[in-house]
C-alpha cells in the first residue's frame, strides 16, 4: 500500500508544530498507540529533522513520518535525507511537486483556489491539501468539491471532534489535525496515554462512513 492509499484509507494526518524533541517522543508514542498512521512535523519546528529521524526509528512499521511546511526544493531534499516519507506544503510550488514525483515521494501541496488545486493535481500531486480550512469553512469545501470531485482533498485546519464528521460529509477525503490531538497538559507531563485516548477518538470518528 502506498502512502496516498494509506491516507485515503485512514482519512487522517497528524500535524505537529513547534514542539521540542523530548515532547515529540511523547507525542509520537501517544499518537501511534492511538492508531495514527501518518505523522507530520513541520520544518519550521526547531529540530524538525531530528524529530523525523527519531520517529522513523521508533515507529517503523506503525506509522509513516513526513515533513510539513516544505517551501522549496532544498527543504524537500533535506527532509527526505532526514527520513521523511511524505511531504506537505502550505502552497503550490511546481518545482517541489516535480522533485517529489521524480524521487517517488508522496507530496500533498496546499492550495486554496480551484486554479491552485487543479494546477497541483495536474503537476502530479495525488491529493491536494485544502488550506486554510479554519478560515475557508465547511461550506467552501462543499462548494469546491462540486466541480472538482475527482481530486481528493486533505482538509487542514479547524477540525475537532465536534465537527470532523461535517468535514467528511462535505467531501474531505482526509483531515489534517494539529493541536486537537495533543492536549498541552499531556505534552507537558509526558502523558502519552492521554494523547493516545484523544487520538483514538479521532481515529474512531474517521472510520464512520456517511
Amino acid at each position: 500500500m502506498n502512502l496516498t492509499e494509506t491516507l485515503l484509507e485512514s482519512r487522517l494526518v497528524a500535524i505537529v508544530r513547534g514542539i521540542s524533541r523530548e515532547a515529540a517522543v511523547t507525542a509520537g508514542q501517544g499518537m501511534t498507540e492511538g492508531g495514527i498512521r501518518l505523522m507530520e512535523v513541520t520544518l519550521n519546528t526547531t529540530g524538525a529533522h531530528d524529530i523525523i529521524a527519531d520517529w522513523r526509528e521508533r515507529h517503523e512499521g506503525q506509522a509513516y513520518v513526513g515533513a510539513g511546511t516544505v517551501l522549496n526544493v532544498q527543504m524537500a531534499r533535506e527532509a527526505v535525507a532526514a527520513g521523511a516519507q511524505f511531504l506537505v506544503s502550505p502552497n503550490v510550488d511546481l518545482s517541489v511537486i516535480e522533485y517529489a514525483v521524480e524521487q517517488g515521494v508522496e507530496i500533498w501541496p496546499g492550495a486554496m483556489t480551484p486554479t491552485e488545486i487543479v494546477a497541483a493535481y495536474e503537476a502530479g500531486a495525488k491529493v491536494v491539501k485544502l488550506f486554510p480550512m479554519a478560515s475557508l469553512g465547511i461550506p467552501y469545501l462543499r462548494e469546491i468539491k462540486a466541480p472538482l470531485n475527482h481530486i481528493p482533498l486533505l482538509a487542514t485546519g479547524g477540525a475537532n471532534l465536534d465537527n470532523i464528521a461535517e468535514y467528511y460529509a462535505a467531501g474531505a477525503a482526509a483531515v489534517g489535525l494539529g493541536s486537537a490531538l495533543l492536549p498541552k497538559e499531556a505534552l507537558a507531563s509526558g502523558n502519552h496515554e492521554q494523547i493516545a485516548a484523544c487520538t483514538r477518538a479521532f481515529v474512531d470518528a474517521a472510520k464512520i462512513k456517511e
